[in-house]
């Protein structure tokens, strides 16, 4: 059938060889545009209820350790929410270009800071204090998607402590 899709389209039928396998792979793993989106919503909505889960986890007394994992956890999935967008490969590019490359390190640094004071340290208010630094970090990174918005943001706070 696929062979006389691409005849159909136009397509060499040699074509096939030349890509390999890791052309077939993507062929039979690409996902239309409104499964992108629904799962991308699922996945989003699953990272926001395990965030707000281990937020619970915090207040119902189950340990700072359940918490951070819990949270840091969500907000990971939430993240990977947008693969199903864009796609793993280029979600990973956009990641690390230049003008996010920065919040994206210390995204990822205060996930792992506040795993370690969670778990390791034990530390409540360490623990809760990178996961505050976790959540400004991951508003700047989502923030840079927006055209403009950062500039914005940044005048702002300029004209509110000048």
């Amino acid at each position: 059938m696929d062979k006389l899709r691409r005849a159909l389209r136009g397509d060499d039928v040699e074509n096939d060889e030349e890509r390999g396998i890791v052309g077939s792979i993507v062929d039979t793993t690409t996902l239309s545009w409104s499964t992108r989106l629904k799962a991308f919503v699922i996945c989003f909505i699953l990272g926001l209820l395990m965030s707000f889960l281990g937020t619970m986890c915090l207040f119902l007394g189950k340990g700072i350790a359940m918490f951070s994992i819990i949270y840091t956890f969500g907000n990971l999935v939430s993240l990977a929410s947008t693969c199903f967008l864009m796609g793993p490969l280029n979600q990973i590019k956009k990641m690390f270009a230049p003008t996010r490359a920065i919040a994206t390190v210390v995204m990822f640094v205060c996930f792992g800071l506040t795993l370690f004071a969670g778990i390791g340290l034990k530390s409540g208010p360490l623990a809760l204090l990178f996961c505050i630094l976790q959540f400004l970090a991951m508003t700047w990174y989502s923030i840079s998607y927006i055209p403009y918005a950062r500039d914005a943001i940044r005048g702002l706070l300029s004209q509110c402590f000048s």
